[in-house]
């Protein structure tokens, strides 16, 4: 009957354990701020934000120029602040990044290059650092030709909260 009780309480404890969000480190060690992997169990909410933009560093300056946006760090910090004010109405935070999509416009002042140490030095203000948050999502960063608003930042999130926890209100 021990046996059976012991073996009834681990079967509990894995299942709660189960149903917990897993981040699986990069291989060998990596330090780098992101997950190999993100697994998300059954019964947990995804919310899929949209992509989302740069606001302009000097509104002032010619429209889609560089003083207009800014560098890549500059918009970076720009986009995920504003990230940050639909996560703190949403009731949500970048704790619950499961996956990011980073789209970065090849910088004419870096050759027509992405730049990605300019990206990475305003995600790891939000992501990786303990003084921030430790929850590391999955990511991809892409170049691509061109963005819609003439910026060289886009990203999208997707999040996962448990049931239960506050969701988006549905429009009319």
């Amino acid at each position: 009957m021990k046996i059976l009780t012991g073996v009834a309480l681990l079967s509990i404890a894995m299942s709660v354990q189960a149903a917990d969000i897993v981040r699986y480190p990069l291989p060998n060690g990596s330090t780098f701020p992101i997950a190999d992997a993100v697994q998300v169990p059954p019964g947990t909410t995804l919310i899929f934000q949209s992509g989302s933009g740069p606001s302009p560093a000097n509104a002032n300056a010619p429209a889609g120029s560089a003083e207009y946006w800014g560098d890549t760090k500059a918009q970076t910090l720009s986009t995920l602040a504003t990230i940050k004010t639909s996560l703190d109405k949403e009731g949500l935070t970048f704790g619950d990044a499961v996956k990011m999509l980073a789209f970065l416009v090849g910088d004419p002042a870096k050759g027509g290059k992405m730049d990605f140490e300019g990206f990475m030095a305003g995600y790891t203000q939000y992501f990786g650092a303990a003084a921030h948050q430790p929850n590391l999502p999955a990511r991809s960063t892409i170049q691509v030709a061109g963005l819609a608003s003439g910026a060289l930042v886009e990203i999208e999130i997707v999040f996962a909260k448990k049931t239960g926890g506050k969701t988006a209100k549905k429009s009319p």
